[in-house]
């Protein structure tokens, strides 16, 4: 059986430069990593380099940062990594597993085109992060797994036993909440 050390521990192996803190970050989460970049690019080999890609991210930049949580720090540098190959790779294609999550999303967030309006973004940042910590925990987790994550409808019904459909259900109107959160909020969409 492995040993799989804890998050602190292996923070402490990227605290010291030992390489082996990138073998147990691998050990305890990069099954997860690549799904997650797997879930963007539908790419497996793609994928890989992202997830590649995100510990040379870590590796540089803890220290000086020692994250909290070290499982939705590196998920972050890995999906920020995987959408950067996406746009670069579907510059003039459409990746549906991806363009599809984030279609429906699309008329609850105003469209950013200038930089005054970065400070929009932020704000509404808030807002988004208020309005889910109002929901239940399940349409939290729905949520999160399929706009944070990607993950597939078909994935998140088999995560909670439940048809694909009442995910669809479920999802639809949690965007549409969101949607007239924010319009209540003042947030122009």
């Amino acid at each position: 059986m492995v040993n799989i050390l804890e998050d602190s521990k292996i923070i402490e192996l990227f605290y010291e430069r030992s390489e082996q803190a990138i073998v147990e970050l691998t050990r305890k989460y990069g099954h997860i990593f690549t799904k997650v970049a797997d879930n963007i690019l539908n790419n497996k080999a793609d994928a890989e380099e992202c997830v590649n890609d995100a510990y040379l991210g870590a590796w540089n930049t803890i220290p000086p940062k020692k994250p909290e949580r070290l499982l939705s720090y590196v998920c972050r540098i890995v999906r920020n990594q995987a959408i950067k190959k996406y746009h670069a790779n579907t510059a003039t294609k459409r990746n549906s597993t991806y363009d599809i999550a984030f279609e429906e999303l699309e008329g609850c967030f105003p469209n950013l085109t200038l930089v005054e309006e970065q400070y929009s973004a932020k704000e509404t940042a808030r807002y988004i992060d208020k309005f889910l910590e109002g929901l239940d925990k399940e349409s939290r987790i729905m949520f999160v797994r399929r706009y944070w994550y990607a993950d597939s409808v078909a994935d998140i019904a088999r995560m909670f036993n439940t048809s694909s459909h009442n995910v669809s259900v479920k999802l639809f109107r949690i965007r549409d909440r969101l949607k007239k959160y924010l319009l209540k909020e003042g947030v122009t969409l």
